[in-house]
């Protein structure tokens, strides 16, 4: 499939690209060999081609769902200035 003219300039304005009169027929090339490449891409046969999500085999490491530090709440909210049912007050900024 080949490009027109017409086309690229439209595809440029779409993309908010300023295409010059002397770049567009480098363009209107370059352009035209990226959708024959995905032309020729599309008719590769994948019939027998399971989807995937990654090309490696391979699982994240996770580690233990455990508990490593004490709650120390009320002893950090010991030096707020204002707190109330565990919660920090802060002045009202927007009216």
């Amino acid at each position: 499939m080949s490009l027109e003219k017409d086309q690229v300039q439209h595809i440029a304005m779409l993309a908010r690209l300023r295409v010059g009169d002397d770049e567009i027929a480098d363009t209107v090339d370059k352009l035209s060999r990226i959708v024959d490449f995905v032309d020729q891409l599309s008719q590769a046969d994948t019939t027998d081609v399971v989807p995937m999500a990654h090309p490696l085999d391979a699982a994240q490491r996770l580690r233990p769902d455990v508990v490593t530090e004490t709650d120390e709440r009320d002893e950090f909210q010991e030096n707020a200035p204002a707190v109330s049912d565990g919660f920090y007050l802060v002045p009202k900024v927007i009216e």
